[in-house]
C-alpha cells in the first residue's frame, strides 16, 4: 500500500519526536490516528490543523483495553483497519543529563516503568491491529528505538535496557507476522534538537554529539520522521526485522 492509502496510528503523536512523525504522514497523505494520554489540547489542535485525514484519540498505550477501545474507534470513524502503526509513546521519561540516576542507586521502578511503556506498549498495539492487518494482508509496524545501547555516551540505564529489549521483540514479531504481509522494524536516533524529552539535555551534550558525528550536527526531529516514513513505503517492502539508525552517523553497525 502507498503511504497514502494507509490509516496510520502515531502513538505519543501529538508532541515531540511523535508530532515531527504525525507531520511527515499527513505531507504525504496518509490518514493519521494521533494518539495522547495527557496531551488532549496539542492532540485537538494538531488533528483540527491536519484536516479530515487526521484524528485524535486518546489512550494509555500500557493499558490493554484501553488500546483496543482506541482501535475499534478509529475504525468506526474511518471504515477501515489501521493499517501501519509507529510505537512512539515515551512514558515518564526525560533525557536530563547528569541529572539522571547513577546505576548505584537507580531503582528497579524505574526500569519496569521503561518496560511497560516500550514493550508493553508496543505490544498492545501490535495485537490490537493484527486482526485488521491480516485482514488486509497488510501491515507496517515501525518502533522507535535508540542508538543508546550501542554506544552509551549517556548512560540512561531503564530506558536503554526497555528499548533493547523492544530491539528482540521486533526482530521475533518480524519473523512471525512475515507470512501475513506484515513488515516490522526498528528506527533508532541519538539525541535529537530538540524535543520536549530532550529539552533539558545540557549544551555541551548536544556540542559533545554534534562533534563525533560525520555530519557535525544533531539530528533533528524532521530527519528522524523522514526515515520512519521508508518503512512504511513500498520501497521497503523486502525489509523486516532491521534496525536503521538514523543519528547523522555516530553509531555505524
Amino acid at each position: 500500500m502507498l503511504i497514502a492509502e494507509q490509516w496510520v496510528l502515531v502513538t505519543g503523536g501529538a508532541r515531540g519526536l511523535g508530532q515531527s512523525i504525525t507531520r511527515a504522514l499527513a505531507r504525504e497523505g496518509a490518514g493519521v490516528v494521533i494518539n495522547y494520554h495527557h496531551s488532549d489540547k496539542a492532540a485537538a489542535a494538531l488533528a483540527e490543523e491536519l484536516g479530515p485525514r487526521a484524528m485524535a484519540l486518546q489512550a494509555d498505550v500500557t493499558d490493554t483495553a484501553a488500546v483496543h477501545t482506541l482501535f475499534a474507534q478509529a475504525h468506526e470513524r474511518t471504515g477501515q483497519p489501521i493499517s501501519s502503526v509507529v510505537n512512539n509513546a515515551l512514558v515518564g521519561f526525560q533525557f536530563d543529563g547528569d541529572a539522571r540516576p547513577q546505576i548505584g542507586d537507580i531503582a528497579w521502578q524505574r526500569f519496569n516503568q521503561q518496560i511497560e511503556g516500550a514493550v508493553k506498549g508496543a505490544l498492545n498495539t501490535l495485537q490490537a491491529a493484527l486482526p485488521g492487518m491480516r485482514s488486509q494482508g497488510f501491515g507496517r509496524i515501525v518502533n522507535v528505538g535508540t542508538n543508546l545501547f550501542q554506544n552509551p555516551v549517556v548512560p540512561y540505564h531503564d530506558y536503554t535496557a526497555a528499548k533493547a529489549a523492544l530491539l528482540s521483540l521486533t526482530r521475533t514479531a518480524a519473523n512471525d507476522l512475515g507470512p501475513h504481509g506484515i513488515t516490522v522494524n526498528m528506527v533508532s536516533g541519538g539525541l535529537l534538537r530538540s524535543t520536549d524529552a530532550s529539552s533539558a539535555t545540557p549544551e555541551a551534550v548536544f556540542e559533545l554529539i554534534a562533534s563525533l558525528t560525520p555530519l557535525r550536527r544533531v539530528t533533528t526531529p524532521a530527519e528522524f520522521a523522514d526515515a520512519v516514513l521508508f518503512f512504511l513505503s513500498p520501497w521497503s517492502r523486502a525489509v523486516t526485522g532491521q534496525n536503521l539508525i538514523v543519528d547523522g552517523g555516530l553509531v555505524k553497525g
